[in-house]
């Protein structure tokens, strides 16, 4: 998974290292044990960024043919 991650986010000109991306990954998952309600907010926000780099993915692909 965090592969997937760093790689979409390397797309987009962010670089994160391993160490950060797990602290992340850890502190997120402590919020969404504790405030269930941010869930649904967390995987939104995750299912838009994921589509989007997907859509820019699958154009710059049609671009290059």
């Amino acid at each position: 998974m965090t592969e997937v991650v760093e790689k979409g986010l390397r797309k987009i000109g962010i670089t994160v290292s391993k160490p950060i991306l797990a602290v992340l990954c850890i502190i997120f998952g402590i919020l969404i044990i504790t405030i269930p309600k941010l869930l649904g907010i967390i995987i939104g926000i995750f299912l838009i960024i994921e589509g989007v780099l997907l859509l820019t993915d699958y154009l710059e692909l049609r671009k290059q043919r």
